[in-house]
């Protein structure tokens, strides 16, 4: 990677990482019914409210945004293309989303069902299941921590090759072993690593273990990874707090397995996405131009496949 001080990016952007959502559908009840006090990137109260097209492109009004990726943010069992039928509506009413990862029950006998049906639609490219457990329950996203060695569970994962899908993992840093175990046992299904592996505990042992695990998840040729919403985890950050994280990231994994996206809208809890972008683009300002396209658009082009 060239180091020549080199100007911050100024190209266009592809934000592979954000969230829409109409809270009258009554899909949300992390953010209605059940919505809890606390959460990792703190209160979701502020989050409880319609986010639409309007109000991502006013967040985004500083970046040139021209593809966008969005991630599932409800697990509506009862009808679980009901998001992407909606979302795939509103890209032709107002140009985005671009692309759809979407939910299925992995571990249910429906899997394969879903997915099939899920694959069907045009603009969907992967499946998000979120697997993330951490000993404090504020922080935990999932009742248990053994998810990814669930047989049922795998079983639905493996048929991800079947229906040319990727898989979006979120974890914390303390499952990275167990992603890697994932990834070598199904090494042609693309995973692409939510939130740079959630670095939420951030004593020096805490760090340390996100260090050890994402350099050995690294050594799995089918992982990407998303550089995004470390605010979520970091509320009071710097440049000087995200430096390290982002350059040794891409460091382990190299330039063209990475990619920087936003988390719209939990990061407008912690700086807001002109901030972030702005701290991205300084960070890998040395980079040369090719590797700094790649890291903000045409990594998210390829892996999910917008061309």
């Amino acid at each position: 990677m060239s180091r020549k001080g080199h100007q911050m990016y100024a190209g266009n952007i592809i934000d592979p990482h954000h969230h829409l959502w109409d809270l009258s559908t009554g899909w949300y009840p992390w953010l209605t019914t059940d919505r809890p006090k606390e959460m990792v990137f703190g209160d979701p109260e502020p989050l409880a409210h319609d986010y639409l097209p309007a109000n991502y492109r006013t967040h985004m009004a500083d970046v040139d945004i021209v593809k966008t990726v969005h991630i599932q943010a409800t697990n509506n069992e009862d009808d679980p293309t009901a998001e992407t039928r909606w979302l795939e509506a509103l890209n032709k009413e107002h140009g985005m989303p671009n692309g759809i990862v979407a939910s299925a029950p992995l571990d249910q006998p429906e899997a394969e069902e879903v997915l099939a049906a899920q694959s069907a639609y045009e603009m969907v490219r992967g499946i998000r299941s979120i697997v993330s457990w951490h000993s404090n329950p504020v922080f935990s996203f999932n009742v248990r921590d053994d998810l990814m060695h669930d047989s049922a569970w795998r079983a639905g994962y493996a048929l991800l090759d079947k229906y040319s899908l990727s898989f979006d993992l979120m974890l914390f840093p303390r499952q990275l072993g167990d992603a890697l175990d994932l990834a070598n046992s199904f090494p042609n299904i693309q995973i692409i690593l939510n939130h740079t592996g959630s670095p939420a505990d951030r004593d020096p042992a805490g760090m340390e273990h996100w260090r050890v695990g994402m350099q050995a998840l690294a050594a799995a040729p089918n992982v990407a990874v998303k550089i995004s919403d470390l605010c979520a985890y970091d509320h009071d950050w710097s440049l000087d707090s995200y430096r390290p994280i982002i350059l040794d990231t891409i460091e382990w994994f190299g330039i063209s397995r990475c990619m920087f996206a936003s988390d719209l809208p939990v990061i407008a809890l912690h700086g807001g996405a002109s901030k972030n972008y702005t701290a991205f683009k300084q960070i890998v300002s040395d980079f040369n131009p090719n590797e700094q396209r790649a890291l903000f658009h045409d990594n998210a082009e390829k892996i999910y496949r917008l061309g």
